[in-house]
Formats: structure tokens, C-alpha cells, sequence
């Protein structure tokens, strides 16, 4: 079983001045699962190398034992700083995609044409895309065989509007990841603001928040074993 992971490399949170990029336990909890199931992974990102971390997924009040797993972890701590460029990944050598969140894939991952092209080959192919919170944003430009919104007529979650109002970062973003999935035909759905919720539709998968990112990794694994 070869799982790929994809990460943002990018840091700038809009014109505030300060940083942003993948959240920590959107990664690490995805990750354990993953590896705790016998999975090959493989680590990715648009620019390789150390994808930037949020700096407020590493504050104090944001730990989970998957974070505090991976900070004593220091094969994990070197696969992550040295991630693969996107360019040179294609999906015929993975059974899966899973994409962390963060705010940094509203500006990279969800206009890189090289995730664009990735994430419709993996579906294409009829293997399943997981995402969670902000990482949706990757099915912005993404399109299915009828040349539709690939998440048209689907059921889908993500980071919602009232999240995002929470945090302050509504007029920040790019754009809003449950408006942009409702304008592209998606289903959307959610739980109340940080409660756990993740959404399997065929071959996608979406979780809403970071409290989904575990259970999101887990329905992957599920539809995997389903698949074989």
C-alpha cells in the first residue's frame, strides 16, 4: 500500500505579514495512521524539500499525541524536511493521495498545476483523494472526465465559513473553501465548528477540521481495503 502525502510550501499568510503554512496535526495524525497500517509513503510538496509549518499549529494549546509522537520522532522529522517535488510525482506509483491542511494550500496546492493534473489522474485512475480542512481547496480548478467541477454532485466538507470567521481570517483568504465547493457543485456539509467530520463520496474523501484530520486518514485506509 503507497500512500502519497502532499504538503504546501507556502509560508505568507495574504498581505498580514505573517506565516503560514501546512497544520501540524493535520500531518502528523494522517501520518501515524498511515504508518501504523503498514503503508509505503511518500512526501511531497510544489517546491520539495521543508514544507513551511504554521507557526500556530506549533503554539502549545494546538499538541495532540500525534504532534508530540512526531517531535520525538526524527526519521519522521527527516522525511518531512526533505519532500519530493510535485513536478516529478505521478500517480501511477501510489494507491492514494492525502493532503494536510493549513491555510497555505488556499495559495499554492489549490492553483498548482502540477496537484491539479495529480489529483485528476488519481481519480481517473479510480484510486481515492482524501483531504482535510483547508486542503480542499485543491478541487478549486480540478475536473472530472465530463469536464465538470470534479467535486459537482458530491458530497463534500472542508474548513467552513464559520471556522474561518473564528479564527479572523475571513477577509485574509483567498477565498473560502465552503463557499468554493458549494460554487463548484459540491454537496456541502458539516458538524458544528471544531467537532469532527469527515465525508466519503466514491473516491473522494474530505475532513472538516483538524479534529477530522485522524478519522479522515482512517475512511482512507477503510476505502483502500474496500478497493482491493
Amino acid at each position: 500500500m503507497k500512500i502519497l502525502m502532499v504538503l504546501t510550501s507556502h509560508d505568507q499568510l495574504g498581505n498580514t505579514g505573517k506565516k503560514t503554512g501546512f497544520w501540524l496535526e493535520e500531518f502528523a495524525a494522517p501520518y501515524y495512521v498511515f504508518k501504523d497500517a503498514g503503508a509505503e509513503l511518500t512526501l511531497a510538496s510544489p517546491k520539495g524539500g521543508q514544507p513551511p509549518l504554521d507557526p500556530v499549529s506549533d503554539e502549545a494549546d494546538a499538541q495532540t499525541p500525534a504532534t508530540e509522537r512526531f517531535r520525538g520522532d526524527p526519521e519522521a522529522q527527516d522525511a518531512l524536511a526533505n519532500t519530493q517535488q510535485l513536478a516529478g510525482i505521478s500517480a501511477d506509483d501510489y494507491d492514494a493521495v492525502f493532503y494536510p491542511g493549513g491555510h497555505g494550500p488556499l495559495w499554492d496546492l489549490a492553483e498548482d498545476a502540477h496537484s491539479i493534473a495529480l489529483v485528476e489522474a488519481f481519480y481517473g485512475a479510480g484510486k481515492p483523494v482524501s483531504a482535510v480542512c483547508h486542503a480542499p481547496a485543491i478541487f478549486r480548478h480540478t475536473k472530472g472526465a465530463d469536464g465538470q467541477p470534479l467535486v459537482n454532485g458530491k458530497r463534500v466538507t472542508g474548513f467552513s465559513n464559520s471556522e474561518e470567521a473564528a479564527v479572523q481570517l475571513t477577509d485574509v483568504v483567498p477565498f473560502l473553501v465552503e463557499d468554493m465547493l458549494q460554487a463548484n457543485g459540491g454537496q456541502y456539509a458539516k458538524a458544528d465548528d471544531w467537532h469532527t467530520y469527515v465525508v466519503t463520496d466514491g473516491l473522494l474523501i474530505t475532513g472538516q477540521n483538524p479534529a477530522s484530520s485522524e478519522y479522515t486518514a482512517k475512511a482512507l485506509l477503510e476505502l483502500l481495503r474496500d478497493l482491493e
